[in-house]
Protein backbone atom coordinates (compact mmCIF):
# COMPACT_ATOMS: atom_id res chain seq x y z
CA UNK A 1 0.00 0.00 0.00
CA UNK A 2 1.28 3.24 -1.23
CA UNK A 3 0.44 6.48 1.46
CA UNK A 4 1.28 10.09 0.92
CA UNK A 5 1.30 11.43 4.63
CA UNK A 6 -0.03 15.02 5.51
CA UNK A 7 0.68 16.32 8.88
CA UNK A 8 3.19 18.24 11.05
CA UNK A 9 4.34 18.22 14.40
CA UNK A 10 5.32 15.58 16.97
CA UNK A 11 2.23 13.93 16.02
CA UNK A 12 3.20 13.39 12.54
CA UNK A 13 6.51 12.13 13.17
CA UNK A 14 4.32 9.56 15.39
CA UNK A 15 2.23 8.50 12.98
CA UNK A 16 5.31 8.11 10.32
CA UNK A 17 7.01 6.01 12.27
CA UNK A 18 3.80 3.61 12.75
CA UNK A 19 3.06 3.42 9.49
CA UNK A 20 6.74 2.05 8.88
CA UNK A 21 5.67 -0.15 11.40
CA UNK A 22 2.96 -1.19 9.86
CA UNK A 23 4.54 -2.20 6.52
CA UNK A 24 3.10 0.34 4.31
CA UNK A 25 5.16 2.64 1.29
CA UNK A 26 5.25 6.25 2.31
CA UNK A 27 5.75 7.81 -0.85
CA UNK A 28 5.75 11.50 0.19
CA UNK A 29 5.11 13.60 2.92
CA UNK A 30 3.30 16.90 2.39
CA UNK A 31 4.01 19.52 4.98
CA UNK A 32 2.76 23.40 5.76
CA UNK A 33 6.56 24.24 7.05
CA UNK A 34 9.68 23.24 5.20
CA UNK A 35 11.26 23.24 8.66
CA UNK A 36 8.73 21.01 10.49
CA UNK A 37 9.79 18.50 12.40
CA UNK A 38 8.00 16.02 10.18
CA UNK A 39 9.64 17.22 7.22
CA UNK A 40 13.06 16.54 8.69
CA UNK A 41 12.60 12.78 10.06
CA UNK A 42 11.01 12.26 6.40
CA UNK A 43 14.10 13.80 4.15
CA UNK A 44 16.40 11.55 7.18
CA UNK A 45 14.54 8.47 6.45
CA UNK A 46 14.83 9.30 2.49
CA UNK A 47 11.47 10.26 1.79
CA UNK A 48 10.39 12.75 -0.70
CA UNK A 49 9.05 16.25 1.30
CA UNK A 50 6.23 18.47 -0.72
CA UNK A 51 5.80 21.38 1.09
CA UNK A 52 2.50 23.30 0.11
CA UNK A 53 1.91 26.02 -1.82
CA UNK A 54 -1.28 27.23 0.16
CA UNK A 55 -0.92 25.93 3.86
CA UNK A 56 -4.22 25.73 4.14
CA UNK A 57 -5.15 23.54 1.19
CA UNK A 58 -3.45 19.94 -0.02
CA UNK A 59 -4.18 20.12 -3.87
CA UNK A 60 -4.16 16.67 -6.43
CA UNK A 61 -0.61 18.00 -7.68
CA UNK A 62 1.19 17.45 -3.80
CA UNK A 63 0.07 14.14 -3.61
CA UNK A 64 2.44 11.43 -4.72
CA UNK A 65 1.70 9.35 -8.29
CA UNK A 66 -0.04 6.18 -7.31
CA UNK A 67 -0.86 6.88 -3.69
CA UNK A 68 -3.22 4.06 -2.28
CA UNK A 69 -4.37 6.01 0.80
CA UNK A 70 -3.60 9.63 2.13
CA UNK A 71 -2.95 9.96 6.20
CA UNK A 72 -3.38 13.46 7.50
CA UNK A 73 -1.56 13.46 11.06
CA UNK A 74 -1.90 17.00 12.91
CA UNK A 75 -2.84 18.98 9.37
CA UNK A 76 -4.94 21.72 9.51
CA UNK A 77 -5.60 21.90 5.81
CA UNK A 78 -8.15 21.14 3.83
CA UNK A 79 -7.60 18.17 1.04
CA UNK A 80 -8.94 19.21 -2.31
CA UNK A 81 -11.66 16.94 -3.34
CA UNK A 82 -9.09 16.91 -6.50
CA UNK A 83 -6.43 15.46 -4.16
CA UNK A 84 -9.12 12.62 -2.32
CA UNK A 85 -9.49 11.84 -5.89
CA UNK A 86 -6.07 11.54 -6.29
CA UNK A 87 -6.17 8.63 -4.06
CA UNK A 88 -7.55 5.48 -4.99
CA UNK A 89 -8.91 4.73 -1.44
CA UNK A 90 -9.20 8.98 -0.92
CA UNK A 91 -7.60 9.88 2.67
CA UNK A 92 -8.59 9.45 6.44
CA UNK A 93 -7.46 11.87 9.16
CA UNK A 94 -7.51 11.40 13.11
CA UNK A 95 -9.71 13.97 14.95
CA UNK A 96 -8.85 13.81 19.02
CA UNK A 97 -12.98 13.49 19.86
CA UNK A 98 -15.62 11.47 19.23
CA UNK A 99 -16.90 12.62 16.48
CA UNK A 100 -19.64 14.53 15.49
CA UNK A 101 -19.07 15.95 18.91
CA UNK A 102 -16.04 19.01 19.17
CA UNK A 103 -15.89 19.56 15.04
CA UNK A 104 -13.35 21.35 14.55
CA UNK A 105 -9.45 22.91 15.81
CA UNK A 106 -9.84 23.22 19.19
CA UNK A 107 -11.40 19.86 19.93
CA UNK A 108 -9.25 18.72 23.30
CA UNK A 109 -9.87 22.15 24.68
CA UNK A 110 -13.05 22.07 24.18
CA UNK A 111 -13.69 18.56 25.68
CA UNK A 112 -11.95 20.24 28.73
CA UNK A 113 -14.18 23.73 29.00
CA UNK A 114 -17.13 21.17 28.15
CA UNK A 115 -16.17 19.11 31.31
CA UNK A 116 -16.78 16.06 29.37
CA UNK A 117 -16.11 12.68 31.32
CA UNK A 118 -15.21 10.45 28.42
CA UNK A 119 -13.46 11.86 25.18
CA UNK A 120 -12.15 10.07 22.59
CA UNK A 121 -10.66 9.49 18.77
CA UNK A 122 -12.10 9.17 15.70
CA UNK A 123 -10.29 8.20 12.21
CA UNK A 124 -12.60 9.13 9.80
CA UNK A 125 -12.79 9.74 6.10
CA UNK A 126 -11.50 13.12 4.80
CA UNK A 127 -14.65 15.36 2.95
CA UNK A 128 -15.18 18.46 1.44
CA UNK A 129 -16.82 19.40 5.46
CA UNK A 130 -14.46 20.08 7.78
CA UNK A 131 -14.00 16.59 10.33
CA UNK A 132 -17.70 15.51 8.93
CA UNK A 133 -16.39 12.53 6.82
CA UNK A 134 -17.41 9.01 7.44
CA UNK A 135 -16.43 7.18 10.34
CA UNK A 136 -13.63 4.31 10.14
CA UNK A 137 -13.00 3.77 13.51
CA UNK A 138 -13.46 5.39 16.98
CA UNK A 139 -12.98 4.61 20.60
CA UNK A 140 -13.46 6.36 23.89
CA UNK A 141 -11.67 7.05 27.06
CA UNK A 142 -12.12 8.64 30.56
CA UNK A 143 -10.65 11.93 31.16
CA UNK A 144 -9.14 12.49 34.76
CA UNK A 145 -10.43 14.79 36.56
CA UNK A 146 -7.78 18.53 36.52
CA UNK A 147 -6.75 17.23 33.69
CA UNK A 148 -5.76 19.69 30.69
CA UNK A 149 -5.84 19.51 27.38
CA UNK A 150 -2.26 19.12 26.92
CA UNK A 151 -2.08 16.47 29.36
CA UNK A 152 -5.24 14.36 28.33
CA UNK A 153 -3.80 14.68 24.36
CA UNK A 154 -0.52 12.82 25.34
CA UNK A 155 -1.72 10.29 27.85
CA UNK A 156 -4.39 8.92 25.70
CA UNK A 157 -5.44 10.91 22.90
CA UNK A 158 -2.27 11.05 20.89
CA UNK A 159 -1.92 7.06 21.94
CA UNK A 160 -5.31 6.32 20.58
CA UNK A 161 -4.72 8.25 17.48
CA UNK A 162 -1.82 5.97 16.70
CA UNK A 163 -3.41 2.81 17.51
CA UNK A 164 -6.40 3.49 15.24
CA UNK A 165 -4.85 4.97 12.62
CA UNK A 166 -3.00 1.77 12.54
CA UNK A 167 -5.88 -0.86 12.92
CA UNK A 168 -7.89 1.42 10.09
CA UNK A 169 -4.61 1.41 7.53
CA UNK A 170 -4.23 -2.43 8.28
CA UNK A 171 -7.76 -2.55 7.14
CA UNK A 172 -7.28 -0.75 4.50
CA UNK A 173 -3.92 -3.15 3.57
CA UNK A 174 -6.33 -6.19 3.88
CA UNK A 175 -9.67 -5.42 2.36
CA UNK A 176 -8.63 -2.91 -0.17
CA UNK A 177 -11.49 -0.23 1.07
CA UNK A 178 -12.25 1.38 4.48
CA UNK A 179 -14.72 0.93 7.22
CA UNK A 180 -17.75 3.61 6.82
CA UNK A 181 -20.17 4.39 9.16
CA UNK A 182 -22.01 7.95 8.58
CA UNK A 183 -21.89 10.47 11.47
CA UNK A 184 -25.26 11.25 13.32
CA UNK A 185 -25.76 14.68 12.89
CA UNK A 186 -28.10 15.01 15.81
CA UNK A 187 -25.01 15.29 18.22
CA UNK A 188 -22.78 17.34 15.85
CA UNK A 189 -20.97 20.51 18.32
CA UNK A 190 -18.50 22.83 17.24
CA UNK A 191 -14.68 23.19 18.50
CA UNK A 192 -13.36 26.70 17.39
CA UNK A 193 -10.28 27.99 18.22
CA UNK A 194 -10.15 29.08 22.14
CA UNK A 195 -8.11 32.32 22.67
Amino acid sequence: MRITLVGSRHFGVTILEMLHQHGVEIVRVVVADPEDRLAASARSAGIEVVVQANPKLVVASEIADGTDLIVTAHSHARISKEALAAAKLGGIGYHPSLLPRHRGIAAVEWTIKEGDPIAGGTVYHLADRMDAGAIAAQEWCFVKKGETARELWERALAPLGRKLLGEVVDYAKTHKALPSKPQDEQFATRAPSIS
